[in-house]
């Protein structure tokens, strides 16, 4: 009978573990992200190096790097099909923030607060390193009661006037043959390429939980998505968090 008894609890705790280390992923990141966004578009000559660099920061356990299209260039000869025009407003809006006369390809902005060239490796690798306040607010998500749902959650905290909750969903890979334009003939590569951006919500400072449907919002394309907290005052990225949609 003891070992009958026995065995029980062990299988009891080794399923109590499974189930434990079934949501584990699903949690809020385990150390802050830095938001890196590049802006880029497959009719420009100068943005494949700024592309690869962005496939390298996507490896990186600390960085979310996302990379909007812009459709500024599609006149030149190639339309490029992840480009839109939000995507145009929302560098635009960045570059309003930091002053800048014109708005470039390749730029990446660094965490909201701060502008790069998308191909300066030395440059964006030592804005990535300098302390903000990346992370100040705890964001996650997770897995929703419902296939396709997702619930955001968001810590406490301070912070003068509000903030935008902004849901983004994006492809991992992409791959493309470009046919006409500055870069006919070549294949590009385009890592965590954002398909879907909305504002879902406002934070104040108080902690909330933003449950949110998915479906209609991927359309036929997206298979991670991630969560931005946005200052409307200042731009700045006051945390993130980001969870593959393939599981």
């Amino acid at each position: 009978m003891k070992s009958i008894l026995k065995a029980l609890a062990v299988a009891g705790m080794a399923a109590l573990a499974n189930a434990f280390l079934f949501t584990l992923p699903a949690q809020a990141n385990q150390h802050p992200l830095t938001v890196v966004e590049l802006f880029t578009s497959q009719g420009c000559s100068s943005c494949p190096p700024a592309d690869a660099f962005l496939g390298e920061l996507s490896t990186r356990g600390d960085v979310l790097a996302l990379s909007f299209h812009i459709d500024y260039w599609d006149y030149i000869g190639w339309k490029d099909p992840f480009a839109d025009p939000r995507y145009t407003q929302r560098q635009r809006d960045y570059a309003r923030r930091f002053n800048l006369r014109y708005v470039y390809t390749p730029q990446m902005v660094i965490q909201g607060a701060d502008e790069a060239l998308g191909s300066d490796r030395d440059a964006v690798l030592e804005k990535i390193s300098q302390p903000r306040d990346k992370g100040s607010v705890k964001v996650g998500i997770q897995p929703g009661g419902n296939k396709g749902d997702v619930l955001i959650d968001i810590g406490g905290g301070t912070i003068d006037g509000e903030a935008d909750v902004v849901l983004v969903i994006f492809d991992k890979k992409r791959v493309t043959s470009v046919k006409r334009g500055e870069n006919t003939g070549r294949t590009i590569k385009n890592s965590n390429v954002v398909r879907s951006m909305r504002t879902i919500a406002t934070w104040t400072g108080e902690a909330m939980t933003v449950p949110v449907t998915l479906a209609g919002l991927t359309g036929e394309n997206g298979d991670a998505c991630a969560v931005l907290l946005q200052s409307k005052k200042t731009g700045r990225i006051l945390g993130a968090a980001r969870m593959d949609l393939t599981r």
